[in-house]
C-alpha cells in the first residue's frame, strides 16, 4: 500500500486484512461510477403509532396463514440494524455527503452479522412459510444466514460471492471482495466438480452499467409472479426490475404488503403498509405465528466453510427447472399478457437495457444495473 491508500498491488492476504478493518460500506459507494441522478436524500421517516403497528402485524399474521406462496422482497432497511448505512435514509451516505459528512456508524462487511429480519425470514423459509427471497443487497447477510441457495436471488451481486468469466460459476468466499464493478480479482477459476477452467475472477457486485444475472433475474421473476402475498421490506421500490417485482402479486389476485420507514413508489397498490423497523414487524409476525426465530450459528454460515474449500454458489439446475416449469404452468395466462403490454417497448432478449436512476438501496443494496428506460414497465419473460 502507498501513502495514497492504494491498495491494487496488494497480495489477497493483504487485501482481505484490510477488509476487516476498513468501513466497507462507505468504500463501496466510493468505488461505484460517478452519477449525479441520486434522487431525493434525506426524506422524513414516518413511524405508526405502537398500537397500529400491533394491529397491522396481526393482519399480515392472519394473511400469511392464508397464503400458499409468500415472497419477500429485501432491500436497505433490513440491514441498518447490523451498521449498514443506506444512501437516502437520514443517515444515509448520500444525505451526508451532500453537507461534507460520512455516515458515523460504519462497520466493515466482514463485521456485520444477520439482524432479525433476516433470522425471521429464515425461520419463515424453514417453516415452508416463505417460498422465496429477492434482494437487492449485497451486504451477504441472507447468505451469512444460513438461507438456502434454492430459496433466494441476489439481482445485485454479493461480497461474498465470486464469479468466473469463462465457465460463469459463481463460487463462494470467505472475506468481503475488496472489488466493486465486475472487475477481475487476479485469481483463476477453481473450477467446479474436478473439471479445470481456464477463466478468470471477477467480482459480482454491480456498477451503474452491468447487467444483471439472468439466473437470479429469472428466478426472482417466476416467483413473483407465483405469489399470492409479497412482503415489501426496507425499499422504496424506485429501481427496476427489482421495484416493480413485488407488484407482480397483485396480477393473480394476491396482496402487497410494504414495511418501510418512508414513502415508496407503490404505496398506492399496497394492501398494508407498516411504518415502522423491519426488526420490529417480524419480531412480531413470528410471534403471532408462535415461532422461535433462528439464531445466527457459524456453523451454518457457508462462508466460513469457504475459508477451507472452494464451494460453488450455482443455483441447482433441477431447482431453475422446476421453478420455470411451475411458472409456465400456473401463470401462463398472466405472463403472456405482461408480454403483450410490454412487448412494443421492451429490448429483445440480448439486447442492451439502459439504466435508471431512481434508486432506494442502500450500501447493501448496489445502485446501478441497466434498466429499463420506463420505470413503470415490468421485467420481460426470457423463457
Amino acid at each position: 500500500m502507498d501513502g495514497t491508500g492504494n491498495s491494487s498491488e496488494m497480495d489477497p492476504e493483504q487485501q482481505a486484512n484490510l477488509a476487516q478493518m476498513e468501513p466497507m460500506a462507505s468504500s463501496y459507494a466510493d468505488g461505484l461510477s460517478p452519477y449525479e441522478h441520486k434522487g431525493t436524500c434525506g426524506g422524513k421517516e414516518i413511524f405508526d403509532t405502537e398500537e397500529e403497528v400491533q394491529r397491522k402485524i396481526q393482519i399480515l399474521a392472519s394473511w400469511v396463514k392464508q397464503s400458499k406462496h409468500i415472497v419477500c422482497h429485501t432491500g436497505a432497511g433490513i440491514s441498518t440494524s447490523a451498521g449498514i448505512p443506506d444512501f437516502r435514509g437520514p443517515q444515509g451516505v448520500w444525505t451526508l455527503e451532500a453537507i461534507g459528512e460520512k455516515p458515523k456508524f460504519n462497520k466493515s462487511f466482514n463485521e456485520v452479522l444477520p439482524t432479525s429480519t433476516h433470522m425471521a425470514i429464515k425461520t419463515l423459509v424453514d417453516h415452508n412459510i416463505v417460498k422465496f427471497v429477492v434482494s437487492q443487497n449485497i451486504d451477504g447477510l441472507h447468505l451469512r444466514s444460513g438461507l438456502g441457495r434454492q430459496h433466494f436471488a441476489e439481482l445485485h451481486g454479493n461480497m461474498f460471492t465470486e464469479q468466473c468469466d469463462k465457465c460463469k460459476g459463481l463460487f463462494l468466499r470467505s472475506n468481503a471482495t475488496t472489488s466493486v464493478g465486475c472487475k477481475y480479482l487476479d485469481k483463476d477459476c477453481p473450477g467446479k466438480k474436478g473439471r479445470l477452467c481456464r477463466g478468470k475472477i471477477k467480482d459480482t457486485i454491480l456498477d451503474w452499467e452491468d447487467n444483471l444475472p439472468e439466473e437470479e433475474l429469472n428466478m426472482a421473476n417466476w416467483h413473483s409472479h407465483l405469489a399470492d402475498l409479497s412482503i415489501a421490506m426496507g425499499t422504496t421500490m424506485q429501481i427496476v426490475p427489482s421495484g416493480n417485482l413485488p407488484t407482480f402479486a397483485k396480477n393473480r389476485g394476491g396482496k402487497l404488503v410494504i414495511c418501510n420507514l418512508q414513502p415508496t413508489k407503490h404505496d398506492k397498490k399496497a394492501d398494508l403498509i407498516i411504518n415502522t423497523y423491519t426488526d420490529r414487524v417480524m419480531d412480531g409476525l413470528l410471534k403471532a405465528l408462535k415461532l422461535e426465530a433462528s439464531s445466527y450459528e457459524p456453523s451454518l454460515d457457508p462462508t466460513k466453510e469457504a475459508a477451507n474449500q472452494s464451494i460453488s454458489w450455482d443455483f441447482p439446475k433441477d431447482v431453475l427447472s422446476a421453478t420455470k416449469r411451475l411458472h409456465l404452468d400456473l401463470c401462463h395466462k398472466v405472463s403472456k399478457r405482461t408480454k403483450k403490454e410490454t412487448e412494443n417497448n421492451e429490448p429483445a432478449r440480448g439486447e442492451k437495457k439502459v439504466k435508471k436512476h431512481e434508486d432506494d438501496s442502500s450500501l447493501s443494496g448496489v445502485i446501478g444495473q441497466q434498466v429499463k428506460e420506463d420505470e413503470d414497465a415490468v421485467v420481460k419473460e426470457e423463457i
